[in-house]
Order: structure tokens, then sequence, then C-alpha cells
């Protein structure tokens, strides 16, 4: 939770859902697991992590909400040890050949190992790969990725195979594999380079 002490203790202006294997277990699944067969990171050894919704007010999306939640989940990885991260990303619309140039670059170049890369169910997979790679103009398809699939790519992250139509949200949803190494790593180098900063000032 990200709150705002200035309008009240409780005055909640960004969330992010988390949830560790224990609490898949008590709760019966994943929720990536109605839209992706998530064997292989079942089967990573060590935790692993479901990043569930992310919601920002509308009053607050100018302000530094998400890196904040960001600093909190770096710190939430690190104190649980968790290996992986995962969970379904959105992009918006329910057309995927008017997404075929941001599902072809994101199949294309950013496509998960076969030991983490979690597949689309059959009975929903829509192919991403909908343009030939060497078709693709990287800068333009990656100004096509919503803000926090860039975000999930700086981190180094992947996608799995197949895309999934959810028409009750009226997106086409990826799933998004990030190693937490590389982002415990990523927030370390930041808050070092902050705090040297800070005392040179």
């Amino acid at each position: 939770l990200v709150l705002d002490h200035e309008h009240g203790a409780t005055h909640v202006v960004g969330t992010y859902r988390l949830i560790r294997r224990e609490a898949a277990a008590r709760l019966g699944t994943f929720y990536s697991q109605s839209e992706y067969d998530i064997a292989p990171l079942v089967a990573y050894p060590g935790e692993i992590l479901e990043l569930g919704r992310s919601c920002v007010d509308p009053a607050y999306r100018a302000r530094p909400v998400m890196p904040l939640l960001w600093s909190g989940i770096a710190a939430y990885i690190a104190h649980y040890r968790i290996a992986v991260m995962f969970g379904c990303a959105s992009l918006p619309g329910t057309d995927p050949d008017a997404l075929a140039v941001p599902l072809s670059y994101l199949y294309c170049h950013h496509l998960a190992p076969p030991a983490l890369r979690p597949r689309a169910l059959a009975e929903r997979y829509v192919a991403m790969r909908r343009l030939a790679g060497g078709s693709l103009d990287p800068t333009r398809a990656v100004a096509a990725l919503p803000p926090l699939i860039k975000g999930y790519l700086r981190l180094g992250g992947f996608v799995g195979d197949g895309a999934v139509i959810d028409e009750q949200f009226n997106t086409t949803d990826v799933c998004i594999v990030v190693k937490s190494d590389l982002v415990t790593e990523k927030y370390s180098r930041h808050y070092e380079r902050q705090s040297r900063e800070t005392w040179a000032a």
C-alpha cells in the first residue's frame, strides 16, 4: 500500500496485490492459473511470488506512487527471498490484430526461456507472433507498450507463450516473468546512488 498521510492515516492512493506460494496453496490457486499453465514456475525451486493487479488513484498518477510501490516490493522480495515473480499484465483492447506490433515484439524479443515459460491455456491461447520479427521497428513497438509492461522489461522481464483475451476488463493479457535478483539489484543501486547524492549535497 501507498498512503497519503496528509489526508489521513488510512488514505490509500496505490496498491499492489502480492501472493506467495503459501498463500496460493491456502486459496487453492494463483490468479494466473485461470489464464496460463504456470507449471514451470510452480516447479521452480525457491519462493515464487505472483504480482496481481496494481492500482493507483487517478489523482496521483503524475506522482511517484509506482516507484514507491516498487521499492516496497523490492524490500518484500528481499525479506522473503523471492526467486521469481510472475503475473498477468494487460494491453488495452481485445483485438489481437490491432495489437500485432506490441504482441509480436514481446514474443520475438522477450520470450521467457523454456525452464521459466508459462503458456496460455489451450482453450484461451492467442498467438502472439502476428508479424515477422524482422519487420518490427523496436522503437515503435516499445512505444506501443503500456508503462507497466515497459517497466517489467527494464527489469529484465520475460513473457510467456500466448496472449489471453479478457473480455471482462477489455484487455489482452500476457504473462510476465521476472527473476527477482534483477529487481533487488536495480533498487539497491538506485538507493545507494540516492544515498551518495544526499551525503554529497
